[in-house]
């Protein structure tokens, strides 16, 4: 089983991977149950999905019926207007065939001219406000993708008191001094104020490049055991992070397994030794 712990100021009790249903976006129904299996087998009370993965909601929607109780639920919307965010919600709640999410967050909210739009006047925040109020959702948060991530993150609790971020953490990205710097300067602003804290892309090899995409995954993910134990350990040897699991549900028993077998982090030398080995690579570049 993989342990758990609170999940910033929500009061859930999460386990410390999150399942990404990215994973579900083109899999059948038969597959995504068997990956439901696999999720309570490990123990697994976490699940992150959004209305732009695909067939994903589609394939939870079966799920609640009997397991409803058993996962906190979190969907987001890459809708930046007021109407647009509302509509994209019900949408999602009708897929997920739910009455309401535990958690709905603003999708890759990283763009200036997007924040600008969505922080407004009309915008999607007025959204998530009356969601909130209505009950169609219980907490807020934010998401984002790239290099600017963290630092647009800071930017925009300070404009609204969020509940959770979601950015990319992993070893290679982590030796960029710069984002380093942000991810840091992120940490400790959700650590004040009791933000959870999920992280994504840690079984980045690098970008697929001119190579065959053998994989569910937009990038070249890690694909050993052994590599993906270093990857999850070291993510999770930071107390304050949950990890949310690789899109493809192939590799997801392995990461799985990994994070029910963490108990130390790995060895700064350890990292590196598996960096050069694989010749890793950052996905995001200035």
């Amino acid at each position: 089983m993989i342990t758990t712990q609170a999940f910033g100021r929500t009061g859930h009790l999460s386990t410390r991977t999150l399942f990404g249903a990215a994973a579900l976006s083109q899999v059948t129904q038969d597959e995504a149950d068997r990956t439901l299996d696999l999720l309570l087998h490990y123990g697994v009370n976490h699940i992150d999905t959004a209305a732009s993965y695909g067939d994903a909601e589609l394939r939870i929607g079966p799920w609640m019926k009997a397991h409803r109780h058993t996962f906190f639920l979190a969907t987001k919307t890459e809708k930046r207007t007021y109407q647009e965010a509302k509509e994209e919600l019900q949408r999602s709640l009708e897929r997920l065939r739910v009455d309401s999410v535990d958690l709905w967050q603003m999708h890759v909210l990283v763009k200036p001219e997007e924040w600008e739009i969505a922080m407004g006047p009309g915008g999607a925040l007025e959204a998530f406000l009356e969601a909130r109020e209505q009950g169609l959702t219980r907490f807020l948060g934010v998401t984002g993708h790239g290099l600017t991530a963290p630092a647009m993150h800071l930017r925009s609790l300070e404009r609204f008191d969020f509940d959770s971020v979601l950015f990319p953490y992993n070893y290679v990205l982590m030796q960029n001094p710069q984002y380093a710097a942000d991810v840091e300067k992120l940490l400790k602003v959700c650590q004040e104020k009791q933000v959870a804290v999920q992280t994504i892309k840690s079984l980045t090899r690098g970008p697929w490049g001119e190579k065959e995409q053998t994989r569910a995954t937009w990038y070249e993910p890690l694909e050993d055991q052994r590599d993906i134990d270093l990857a999850v350990h070291w993510v999770l040897s930071r107390s304050q992070l949950f990890l949310n699991t690789v899109a493809d549900i192939h590799l997801l028993p392995k990461v799985l397994d990994a994070a029910a077998r963490f108990q130390v982090g790995p060895s700064d030398d350890a990292m590196q030794d598996m960096a050069q080995r694989l010749g890793m690579t950052s996905l995001f570049v200035d």
